[in-house]
C-alpha cells in the first residue's frame, strides 16, 4: 500500500541551472533558457559617443599625409620636368635630412645626441651608401617597360599606399615604442618604395636616380615616424605643423595647375569635415546588444 502510494506521488522535477559545461539537464532541451536570461541584456555598452570637433582634429592626421604624398608627387614632376636638378634635389635631401634628425631629438625624452650619432646617423649611413651603389640597377629596372605603364602602376601603388597606411603610428618604431607595425603597413611601405623606383627609372643620370630614391625613402620611411613624434610631443604644435603644411601644399599645387588645386582642396575638406560628419551621423544608427549569450573575452593580454 506504501508502494502504491509512493507510485501516485508527483515527481520533483530537478531545477534548471545555468553552466556552460556539464551536458544536458534531464527534463529540459539542450537550448533550453529561463525567464532570468535576458536580465543580463545590455544595449549600447561599448558604443562610443563621438564629438563632432575631436574627430575633426583627429582627421587632421589624415590631410596631413595626404599633403606629404602631394608634394612628393610634385618633387617627382618637377624632377622629370628637369626643373629640378639633381644638385637642388640632393640639396633638399640633406635639408630633410638634418630636419627630421633636429625633430627627432627636441621631442623624444629617450634619445640623446650619442644615441642619435651612434644607432641612427650610422644606420642612415649605410643605408644611404648602399642606395648609391644600387642607383645604377633602378635605373634600367624598366628599361622595356612603356612610360604609359609606368604612370599607370604608380598612380595604382600610391593609391594602395594611402588606403593601407596607418595614420595613428608610425611603421617605423619611435625610440621606446613595443608595439610593431602592423601587416598592411608594410605593404603600404612597400606599394610607395616600388612607385619611386619607378619614377626613378625614368630619370637621365645615376645621380639623379639616388637623389630621388634617397628623397622618397625619407618621406615615405622616416616622414611618419617625425609627424608621430610631433603629436605625441604636443597636439598644439601638430596642428601648426599640420595646417602649415596644407596651406604650403596648397600653394604649390595650385602653382602647378588649377584644376589640382580644387581637387586637393575639395578631398582635404570631404576628409576634415564630411567624413566626420558622416560618422556622427551614423552613431545614431548604431544598436549593440550584449548578453549571456556573447563570447567569452580575455580581460588580459597574451605576451611571449
Amino acid at each position: 500500500m506504501d508502494h502504491h502510494l509512493a507510485s501516485d506521488s508527483p515527481q520533483v522535477r530537478p531545477r534548471w541551472r545555468k553552466v556552460a559545461y556539464g551536458g544536458m539537464q534531464p527534463g529540459f532541451d539542450d537550448n533550453h533558457t529561463d525567464e532570468s536570461f535576458l536580465e543580463g541584456m545590455v544595449m549600447n555598452a561599448n558604443v562610443v559617443r563621438r564629438d563632432m570637433l575631436k574627430v575633426m582634429l583627429d582627421s587632421v592626421s589624415i590631410s596631413e599625409y595626404l599633403c606629404i604624398v602631394a608634394l612628393v608627387v610634385l618633387v617627382w614632376t618637377y624632377t622629370l620636368e628637369s626643373t629640378i636638378d639633381e644638385n637642388r634635389l640632393l640639396c633638399i635631401d640633406v635639408s630633410l635630412l638634418v630636419l627630421g634628425f633636429l625633430i627627432l631629438l627636441f621631442t623624444q625624452e629617450k634619445i640623446s645626441l650619442s644615441i642619435l650619432v651612434h644607432h641612427y646617423f650610422l644606420n642612415i649611413s649605410f643605408f644611404i651608401m648602399g642606395l648609391y651603389v644600387l642607383a645604377p640597377i633602378y635605373q634600367t629596372l624598366t628599361r622595356s617597360i612603356s612610360s604609359d605603364s609606368i604612370w599607370a602602376l604608380t598612380v595604382s601603388l600610391l593609391v594602395i599606399h594611402l588606403f593601407l597606411h596607418d595614420y595613428s603610428e608610425s611603421t617605423v618604431n619611435a625610440p621606446g615604442a613595443l608595439k610593431n607595425p602592423a601587416l598592411t603597413s608594410c605593404i603600404s611601405v612597400n606599394a610607395s618604395v616600388v612607385a619611386s623606383v619607378f619614377i626613378a627609372s625614368r630619370l637621365p643620370s645615376r645621380l639623379h636616380v639616388f637623389a630621388i630614391m634617397l628623397f622618397s625613402l625619407q618621406v615615405f620611411l622616416f616622414g611618419p615616424l617625425v609627424t608621430y613624434c610631433i603629436k605625441k610631443y604636443s597636439f598644439r604644435l601638430h596642428l601648426c605643423f599640420s595646417i602649415s603644411l596644407m596651406v604650403v601644399t596648397l600653394s604649390f599645387v595650385y602653382m602647378l595647375h588649377c584644376l589640382l588645386f580644387v581637387l586637393l582642396l575639395s578631398l582635404l575638406v570631404f576628409v576634415n569635415v564630411v567624413c566626420p560628419y558622416w560618422l556622427i551621423r551614423i552613431q545614431e544608427y548604431k544598436f549593440e546588444i550584449n548578453g549571456p549569450w556573447d563570447e567569452a573575452k580575455l580581460c588580459f593580454a597574451i605576451t611571449d
